[in-house]
């Protein structure tokens, strides 16, 4: 079977895109409708509803491509490509996420303060290590040290277990600190 990397795209509205493509809604192996997938080609589908009449893991297999299209809220407040660049590159108060009443407000992290007191991460690798270790595959890693959890957080499991690629927790760590940033540019106003 052969497998090929989907695609995660971020919007601040997905259906601004979508309303002007031509897609075809993703299906789960459950027959229900996935959340987020969509293809851009044609792929066996039922007229009525748009549904691929296969699940996004047999159309993998079988060579279609999915896009993930995902809509993230925090991008409504980047004002523009400048912007983004910007927030992206600052350096963020990174002992803020210790205090859970702003860590709770970060897209990601809400939920997950007693991981970010024991990790206190300080760089966007760190904080993409914590973002794996939300994941159950890697949760063995909260409380261990940071050459330990470097070492093993990227490894992927052999029980099949789900855990957090690299490249997206990378890309999810800065969405992070954008957000991080937006959100001290608020409170600085």
């Amino acid at each position: 079977m052969a497998h090929h990397a989907d695609i995660d795209i971020d919007f601040p509205d997905r259906t601004q895109l979508l309303d002007k493509i031509k897609h075809r809604v993703a299906r789960l192996d459950s027959g229900k409708k996935h959340n987020t997938g969509v293809y851009v080609t044609e792929i066996p589908h039922n007229p009525i509803d748009n549904l691929a009449t296969i699940d996004y893991k047999s159309a993998d297999g079988r060579g279609y491509f999915k896009l993930d299209l995902l809509n993230v809220s925090i991008y409504e407040a980047v004002r523009d490509e400048e912007h983004l660049i910007e927030l992206m590159n600052k350096e963020p108060m990174w002992e803020l996420l210790e205090h859970a009443e702003f860590a709770d407000q970060v897209f990601h992290l809400n939920g997950q303060h007693n991981i970010l007191i024991q990790t206190k991460p300080k760089n966007v690798t760190q904080l993409a290590a914590v973002l794996a270790m939300i994941r159950p595959a890697k949760r063995y890693l909260v409380g261990k040290d940071w050459e330990t959890t470097m070492r093993e957080v990227w490894v992927k499991p052999s029980n099949g277990e789900y855990y957090f690629k690299k490249a997206h927790a990378i890309s999810y760590a800065m969405a992070v600190v954008v957000h991080m940033n937006l959100l001290c540019e608020t409170f600085s106003s």
